[in-house]
C-alpha cells in the first residue's frame, strides 16, 4: 500500500517524558533490540529521557532498564496507540503503526513509523478538517503526497524525514472523524504532480488567496512557472476572504520609518506612509523603490495576508486585507468550492497549478529515467 515513513511527532515542544497507552492492537516493545513486553488492553509504558542521550522504560510502574532506544512494534497491522507527553504536559495524540523513541540534543526525539497512505490521511484531515467534498479530499491528497515526496529528507540529521510541523505538513493525529477521507487517500494511491519536466511539482496550498493567487517570488525567492498567479472567483464568498484589523500608527510608523527606512520625508511618499491601495497583488509597499516587501509587514504585524489595503483613522491605521495564508498554489477554500460544484480532482490541481500532469507511476519513471542517465554516461 505504499513505503513506510519516518515521522517526527510533538515536534512543537521539548519533550522529557511521555506515555503510549493501548488504542487499538496489541505492541511489542523492544528497548534496543531485545523484546521485553508486549502492550495490552489498559496497559502502558512510561519513557522519560535520561542523561548522555538515554531513554529508560517503565512498563507501567516497573523500570525496564536505561537504553539507547525503544521500539513499539505493532503485532498485526493498522493498529495505533495513544501517545501522552508528560513533560511537558500535552494534550493526547493518536498514532498508527510503529514507533521509535530515542535521545538526540538533551530531549526525548518521537518518530511514528508510519504507513505513507495512513500519514497522508492523517494530513488532510489536519490540514483541511472534516466534513469537506471527496473530490476536495482527492485534490488535497495528492498534492501533499507530492510535497511530501519531494522533501523525504528534510530532517535526515534528526533522524527522522519529515516532521509534524506546518512547514513540513501538519500531521496532529491520525484519520479520526472523516472516513473519506481514507477513501480519497486510496482512490489517489501512488498518485503526483509533475511539471513539463516530470519533476515532483512543489505542491504549495494555504486557506484563502482573497480571490487572486500570487507568484512565489513575492513570498519566497525563486519565481516558479506553473504557480503563475490565477484569478479565483471560488473563495471570494467563503469564511476567510476577507478581513479588517487596526494597527497603531506609533507602531506603524515606528517600523517602517524606523527600522524598514520608509522615505517619511520624501514629498511623493511621505503623504502614503499610512495610505495603500492593493487592487491586484504586489510585492513591496507602494512600490519597488521603497524596498518594503509586503511579507515584512505581514509577520511584523500578523496580519491573515499580504493582499491588503490601509488607511489612517485616528491613531490607528486601518488594514483592510483579502484571504489567509501565503496566497501561492492551491486555495484550500477555493478547491473546497470548486468540488462542491462538480469539478474534479484533476480540474482542481490544473486550475491553481498551471501545465502540470497528475500521474500514479512516477517511481517508476523516475527510476527509469535516472538508469538511462547511467547508461548515457557509460557509452
Amino acid at each position: 500500500m505504499g513505503q513506510q515513513m519516518r515521522i517526527g511527532v510533538v515536534r512543537s515542544h521539548d519533550i522529557d517524558r511521555v506515555i503510549f497507552s493501548y488504542y487499538n492492537g496489541s505492541y511489542n516493545v523492544y528497548g534496543d533490540t531485545a523484546r521485553l513486553k508486549t502492550i495490552l488492553p489498559n496497559e502502558f509504558v512510561d519513557i522519560r529521557y535520561r542523561a548522555n542521550d538515554k531513554v529508560e522504560l517503565l512498563f507501567g510502574v516497573q523500570s525496564l532498564g536505561i537504553f539507547d532506544s525503544i521500539q513499539l512494534k505493532q503485532t498485526g497491522k493498522d493498529y495505533g496507540l495513544r501517545l501522552t507527553p508528560k513533560s511537558p504536559n500535552r494534550h493526547e495524540k493518536q498514532y498508527l503503526d510503529d514507533f521509535v523513541i530515542f535521545g538526540k540534543r538533551g530531549h526525548l526525539t518521537i518518530v511514528n513509523l508510519v504507513q505513507e497512505h495512513h500519514y497522508l490521511a492523517g494530513v488532510v484531515e489536519s490540514e483541511g478538517g472534516g466534513g469537506k467534498p471527496l473530490e476536495y479530499y482527492k485534490a488535497q491528497a495528492v498534492i501533499s503526497r507530492t510535497y511530501a515526496r519531494d522533501r523525504l529528507d528534510r530532517h535526515r540529521r534528526d533522524g527522522f524525514q519529515l516532521c509534524d510541523q506546518v512547514h513540513c505538513q501538519a500531521y496532529h493525529n491520525r484519520q479520526k472523524y472523516t472516513p473519506s477521507i481514507d477513501t480519497a487517500v486510496l482512490a489517489t494511491v501512488g498518485e503526483v504532480m509533475v511539471d513539463e519536466d516530470l519533476h515532483l511539482v512543489e505542491g504549495f496550498f494555504h486557506a484563502n488567496c482573497g480571490g487572486q493567487t500570487t507568484w512565489t517570488d513575492y513570498v519566497w525567492r525563486n519565481r516558479i512557472p506553473y504557480l503563475a498567479p490565477i484569478q479565483d472567483s471560488f473563495c471570494i464568498y467563503t469564511v476567510q476572504a476577507n478581513y479588517t484589523t487596526r494597527v497603531p500608527k506609533a507602531q506603524w510608523r515606528n517600523y517602517l520609518v524606523n527600522q524598514l527606512g520608509y522615505p517619511e520625508n520624501d514629498p511623493v511618499y511621505g503623504p502614503l506612509l499610512y495610505n495603500f491601495i492593493q487592487y491586484d497583488r504586489q510585492k513591496y509597499f507602494q512600490d519597488e523603490s521603497t524596498g518594503i516587501k509586503l511579507t515584512s509587514l505581514r509577520y511584523k504585524f500578523k496580519l491573515k495576508s499580504t493582499f491588503f489595503s490601509c488607511y489612517e483613522d485616528g491613531d490607528d491605521v486601518v488594514i483592510v486585507g483579502k484571504g489567509y495564508g501565503h496566497g501561492v498554489g492551491l486555495c484550500q477554500e477555493g478547491a473546497m468550492e470548486m468540488a462542491k460544484r462538480g469539478f474534479t480532482y484533476e480540474q482542481i490541481l490544473k486550475f491553481y497549478f498551471s501545465n502540470i500532469e497528475v500521474i500514479g507511476n512516477y517511481n517508476e519513471i523516475f527510476f527509469t529515467q535516472e538508469n538511462q542517465q547511467k547508461d548515457n554516461e557509460l557509452l
